[in-house]
């Protein structure tokens, strides 16, 4: 046997600290990658059919003429008027920003923070509510009723220009 074939135990190609520091930055970079990927669903708008998107409140005829509904995922009252058409009030109060509300009995809004009142199409009839309950635009579309609760309209009184025809 000559020395030229002699086995010489072969080097490694990485040697222990290059391997570790590998590992930790690819640690790093995972970490990272959650990091941002959990901050990028954070600050996304939640639109799933709830407030501040497009409800679907449902279909036209489910409304009965003269009725007050509370559609609790749109934090709105869509009324449906005995001409026929809708109005979707957004249930908080313009005074202080509480939840009101509709009391069948008395057919009104009954704010239970400072006790102010409103009818049906939310106008202001007794209390400290400096205005109207605010509206959300309504559409009907192939005999169902939605309601775009990302651009509330302030008002200073009915109209009755406000309301959306079926």
């Amino acid at each position: 046997m000559s020395a030229d074939n002699k086995l010489e135990p072969s080097k490694p190609k990485i040697n222990r600290r290059q391997f570790l520091g590998i590992l930790w930055g690819a640690s790093l970079l995972a970490v990272t990658g959650e990091a941002l990927g959990m901050l990028a669903k954070y600050i996304q708008p939640i639109n799933a059919g709830g407030f501040g998107g497009l409800v679907r409140a449902g279909k036209v005829d489910d409304f009965q003429p003269g009725s007050v509904t509370h559609i609790q995922s749109g934090r709105f009252f869509l009324v449906r008027l005995d001409d026929k058409s809708f109005l979707a009030l957004w249930q908080k109060c313009t005074h202080l920003g509480c939840s009101v509300p509709w009391v069948e009995a008395e057919n009104q809004f009954h704010c239970p923070c400072h006790g102010s009142l409103y009818n049906q199409v939310g106008e202001v009839q007794g209390g400290p509510a400096p205005r109207p309950f605010d509206l959300f635009p309504v559409t009907i579309q192939n005999g169902e009723v939605f309601v775009d609760t990302g651009k509330p309209i302030t008002r200073t009184k009915f109209e009755p220009s406000q309301t959306t025809k079926a």
